[in-house]
């Protein structure tokens, strides 16, 4: 049975993903900072997002352009 998506299409819409998370992720660390005074979580949070950062261009680079 084929697949409806491609690898690459599916490569793609994984890196949308983790784009969305980022930034999702960067709106909650900024709000944690800001509001609740806790900058040790934001920074937790922003060695996460580094990590998703990385991967992200892992994943951008594997399918064909």
């Amino acid at each position: 049975m084929p697949t409806e998506y491609s690898l690459p299409d599916t490569l793609e819409r994984m890196y949308e993903n983790q784009l969305a998370l980022e930034a999702a992720l960067m709106e909650v660390a900024l709000w944690v900072e800001r509001r609740q005074g806790y900058p040790y979580v934001g920074e937790n949070i922003r060695g996460a997002l580094h990590t998703i950062g990385e991967n992200a261009g892992h994943i951008s680079r594997a399918w064909p352009s």
